[in-house]
């Protein structure tokens, strides 16, 4: 039965995954509105008929997202079911459905009345808590029937309230990224690590937005070197812990890296889309962590 509940879970965490790519895609691209401002039909067609790229593109996101979303739910029903002696389940079932439901919702607003960049941003960061909660339902999965002990690090308050910290941190990084994205931005910095050649460039307007995701990242570097470092110095006994903020440490220095490919290679489809993978593997990385720490304290 668990065995199923694993397969499932692996499948519908790599689904959200391919549903983050296309949202991301799809803004890329400018798809959004490719299939008129209706939804859930295309022109008012279930199918469209000789479709544009940019038609298929928008096309194919709905229905993924569609299925997905059912697959999220069912996910979660069954989880809460087979799982319900663990008391995170509760929790990551209805974030996944609740977030996975507001997801659609406000992409189907945006569609049908439109929405501004702000509430926009939104929309990437519902599918990534949504992701987020699939992918550590499918941890817990795993984890059952395993010494719950050996799970619960034993690391110092401290600590912990700071990589409750981090994950807040790291959301708000999210953001500003998506943000950057749905105000076109993304170009108003030249250069990197420099901005239009600048330290501190003129803060007005799309440079502005560009510039300061460029701080909150590199800020966020910094927050889970942090992390990693007294894991490192502290705690390398406590292996799930420490093995989550190494693979978090890895993760924040591949988004670096892929940001300032972005920026190199002129924003290529393949490298906003490498960059939209690393920070939804990292949020999900962070999201780890912060629940070995939670368990610390119970």
């Amino acid at each position: 039965m668990h065995r199923f509940l694993q397969i499932f879970g692996i499948i519908t965490t790599f689904g959200m995954l391919v549903v983050i790519i296309q949202g991301a895609l799809v803004t890329q691209t400018g798809s959004g509105d490719a299939c008129g401002a209706e939804w859930p039909l295309c022109y008012g067609q279930l199918i469209p008929e000789d479709p544009t790229i940019a038609t298929l593109i928008e096309y194919t996101h709905r229905l993924v997202s569609a299925i997905l979303g059912l697959m999220v739910i069912t996910h979660s029903i069954w989880s809460w079911k087979a799982l319900r002696n663990m008391k995170e389940t509760k929790l990551f079932a209805i974030l996944a459905v609740v977030f996975i439901i507001f997801q659609g919702l406000l992409g189907a607003g945006a569609v049908v009345w439109g929405q501004s960049n702000a509430i926009m941003a939104l929309h990437f960061g519902f599918s990534l808590i949504s992701f987020t909660s699939v992918l550590l339902l499918t941890i817990l999965a795993f984890e059952k029937g395993k010494d719950r002990l050996h799970l619960a690090p034993k690391i110092s308050d401290r600590l912990r309230k700071y990589i409750y910290f981090s994950l807040v941190y790291i959301y708000i990084v999210v953001y500003t990224g998506a943000y950057v994205k749905h105000t076109d931005s993304g170009a108003a910095c030249t250069g990197w690590p420099l901005c239009n050649g600048e330290i501190i460039p003129v803060l007005e307007g799309r440079t502005a937005i560009q510039f300061g995701h460029r701080v909150a990242a590199g800020l966020l570097f910094i927050v889970i070197l942090i992390t990693f470092i007294v894991a490192l110095k502290h705690y390398r006994h406590e292996k799930p812990f420490f093995y989550s903020a190494f693979i978090s440490f890895i993760f924040i220095t591949m988004q670096v890296i892929s940001g300032a490919i972005v920026i190199f290679t002129g924003f290529t489809l393949n490298a906003t889309l490498f960059h939209a993978f690393m920070v939804s593997i990292l949020f999900g990385a962070v999201s780890y962590t912060a629940l070995l720490a939670y368990r610390s304290k119970i």
